[in-house]
């Protein structure tokens, strides 16, 4: 059984609802991040097994007890904020130890506890400074010590790096990793960036519209998306049709024959395939597709081709010492290890 289930959940806002017959399962000891754009309904899942809302219909279950009206404060969750939530006017020391105050820990435990969690975070000889005195990556590390310090069963992310600057956010995931694993919890983690969660997470569910279009590891998700809205998240930007033949062959629309490495079962399907993994090559290559250059794109690494062919329009990704002026002709190969069948 999983630590947390949320099964069939229907949960919204007034008449407005943003889950339907929602689903889904965590492991203990897994991290799992919720990914997708404004309104797929990740941040309503987080309040949901926060218990900062309820739903209108389903159950949530963890670890084997119904908690779907358990309220807010009888749930032993942690809660990491985008905006940290730290207490101006209290001392680091103070921030960390305000839960286990609240516990009523006695005094020489609580600072025992609250000086080793900031050991672990790395913030030792900072517990007499106000969060004014810090930087936005330090404040963070105080908000998530404030949060693994109660010993959670569950701590729960809601965009925690989103206010910090790029190079700083890479860091932070990196040392949110590390904790993790060193210390085992179970973590759920809400976020809008997929390179982030991907590097972050032991599973993956990607949301649409209130739904998980995919859950599963990052790199079956990177390497297998499941559908075109997935594939598109993921960076497939050339999408065309094939139909599979009698004879096993992929015939795209225009009578073309395609090899495919990967094989499925069924009649007609969505090829995509990433800019990167088409190459523009002399005629006679593999699945050569003739096309004309329409736009030209230089992006610093490489340049982007935009290639208007009989199936389609392509975006190609080329070396950057390759010149094709608007108009050229030219000949596109998709590599067939790398063109992924979707329904």
């Amino acid at each position: 059984m999983a630590l947390l289930e949320l099964s069939n959940i229907t949960a919204g806002y007034d008449q407005n609802i943003i889950l339907k017959d929602f689903s889904l399962n965590v492991e203990k000891g897994e991290f799992v991040s919720l990914l997708g754009s404004s309104g797929c309904g990740k941040t309503t899942t987080l309040r949901l097994i926060a218990g900062f809302s309820e739903p209108v219909s389903g159950k949530i279950v963890f670890d084997g007890k119904d908690y779907t009206h358990v309220p807010l404060h009888k749930r032993n969750f942690g809660f990491v904020f985008q905006s940290y939530a730290l207490f101006p006017h209290m001392t680091v020391f103070d921030n960390v130890a305000f839960g286990l105050k609240m516990r009523r820990m006695d005094k020489e435990t609580m600072r025992r506890e609250v000086m080793h969690m900031l050991e672990v975070v790395d913030l030792k000889g900072f517990e007499n400074r106000y969060p004014r005195e810090m930087s936005g990556g330090q404040r963070q590390r105080v908000a998530l010590a404030r949060a693994l310090v109660i010993k959670p069963d569950l701590l729960l992310f809601d965009e925690p790096l989103s206010n910090l600057d790029a190079k700083l956010r890479v860091k932070m995931r990196v040392e949110i990793r590390r904790l993790q694993q060193e210390l085992g919890f179970t973590a759920i983690y809400v976020t809008h960036d997929q390179e982030e969660c991907f590097a972050i997470s032991d599973k993956v569910a990607i949301m649409n519209k209130g739904v998980i279009e995919q859950m599963d590891t990052p790199s079956e998700i990177f390497n297998n998306p499941k559908t075109e809205f997935i594939a598109r998240f993921v960076g497939f930007e050339n999408f065309f049709d094939l139909t599979r033949a009698a004879d096993g062959r992929y015939v795209t629309a225009g009578g073309q024959t395609i090899t495919v490495a990967a094989d499925r079962t069924g009649t007609h399907f969505k090829g995509c395939i990433r800019p990167e993994d088409v190459a523009i090559v002399s005629e006679g290559a593999q699945n050569a597709i003739p096309g004309r250059v329409m736009v030209s794109t230089f992006l610093g690494k490489h340049t982007q081709l935009n290639v208007m062919t009989d199936i389609g329009e392509f975006v190609v990704s080329t070396d950057q010492n390759q010149v094709f002026p608007i108009g050229s002709a030219v000949t596109l190969s998709l590599m067939a290890n790398k063109i992924i069948l979707i329904d």
